[in-house]
């Protein structure tokens, strides 16, 4: 796979587990709130394995862009920088507003 082929595809993966992350917040947001557990349960750990990842694929999306032309090789991370944005609102807002 060349850079370039790298770089696209790590675009996309940024944007699935962005996506995964907001989506998975949301799910939380739809049962009332309910007494902490001992355990953080599924959703929390689907949540942090999908940071996680976004945060490795974030990496290397940076290492193999084309950064000659600009700002336009980090254009793909917009709509991924929204959602996690709006994720970790959510969850905030979940945790200690709710």
């Amino acid at each position: 796979m060349t850079a370039h082929q790298i770089n696209r595809l790590s675009a996309k993966v940024i944007f699935v587990l962005s996506l995964l992350a907001l989506l998975t917040i949301f799910s939380g947001f739809t049962h009332p709130p309910q007494p902490p557990e001992p355990d953080e349960g599924a959703a929390a750990h689907i949540f942090q394995l999908s940071i996680a990842a976004v945060a490795l694929s974030t990496l290397l999306f940076l290492f193999t862009a084309d950064w000659k032309q600009g700002l336009r090789a980090a254009r793909p991370l917009a709509f991924p920088a929204v959602a996690l944005v709006l994720a970790f609102g959510v969850l905030y807002y979940v945790e200690h507003l709710r």
